[in-house]
């Protein structure tokens, strides 16, 4: 993905947050795998900006993806939190109160309002049957098993991503992303934006990879009037850089080989979390001892980016 510096053709959301709202944050895994060592690193980077800042934390659990859903793989978010060491403020408890109280299926109400008012914006949703292969030949928004897409426009400038003015070529990374499934159910980027807005977040901490969702996310919300509080103005968006594999490779749940435990499996336990956040974010080496000396590191500097 190539970046280039913002003009004012493109659309513009560089305006910085509002540095006296107050920081909320959430931790947003999904229960697709087993997470790795790049899900810990993001949960410790969260943690520590929010509690930093006197914030209040949330865990969301992302689990609109039912077909990868697996039981184990909701008990590791919680194994992987607790062997952390971190807090949180507001979310489930467990994997049982998680599935009863505050699974996403229980706003399912909430992204099909969002979804119907996207389709009433003109020329702006359409439905495929279209896959990777297959051309985007449209077909009526009522036709069973079309995925929704939407028209995106060839660039979108975002905010604290790797300069200070990042243009993303939308179109080209994401062309005519899905906003809702071929199954009826609303895909991530019109989820997360509406969990995010109900949660007041104000603090999102991301992979450098998930660069374009930010984008789309953005620009998607603009585009109705009670999603507009989802923008760089009210919410600092912060991404770091990816952990990679001994083969330099970017970590994935979904590449994961078989069997494969994830981050609670690896040498050196929670430690070596704490060194590859210190290193992140260029603290010195004994700010990697432990939690408390990571955050008393992290406190002791001025503005974090990442």
């Amino acid at each position: 993905m190539q970046l280039l510096r913002c003009t004012a053709m493109t659309n513009d959301f560089r305006q910085p947050p509002s540095s006296h709202a107050p920081v909320v944050g959430r931790l947003a895994p999904t229960p697709s795998g087993y997470l790795h060592l790049g899900n810990a690193v993001n949960f410790v980077l969260t943690w520590l900006l929010v509690r930093r800042a006197g914030g209040t934390l949330h865990l969301r659990i992302d689990d609109l993806d039912r077909a990868r859903l697996r039981r184990p793989y909701l008990e590791n978010i919680f194994q992987v939190i607790d062997w952390l060491g971190l807090d949180y403020d507001h979310g489930p408890s467990g994997p049982d109160d998680f599935l009863r109280h505050h699974s996403q299926l229980l706003y399912l109400p909430d992204y099909n309002r969002v979804l119907r008012r996207l389709a009433q914006q003109p020329g702006l949703v359409y439905a495929t049957h279209r896959s990777r292969t297959s051309p985007a030949e449209p077909v009526p928004l009522e036709v069973p098993g079309a995925a929704w897409r939407v028209r995106v426009p060839p660039a979108v400038c975002v905010p604290g991503a790797v300069a200070s003015e990042t243009q993303v070529p939308l179109a080209a990374v994401m062309p005519d992303f899905i906003v809702r499934k071929k199954d009826g159910v609303a895909a991530y980027q019109v989820a997360s934006i509406v969990d995010d807005l109900r949660l007041g977040t104000t603090l999102v901490v991301r992979g450098l990879d998930l660069l374009p969702s930010t984008t789309a996310q953005l620009w998607l919300a603009e585009q109705l009037p009670e999603m507009r509080d989802f923008n760089a103005r009210r919410i600092q968006f912060q991404h770091h850089q990816l952990m990679a594999d001994t083969a330099g490779y970017k970590l994935s749940k979904s590449t994961q080989a078989s069997g494969d435990g994830g981050v609670l499996t690896l040498p050196g336990g929670s430690a070596r979390v704490y060194k590859a956040v210190a290193g992140l974010l260029r603290l010195p080496a004994e700010a990697a001892e432990s939690l408390p000396t990571l955050l008393a590191a992290v406190s002791a500097v001025g503005n974090v980016v990442l």
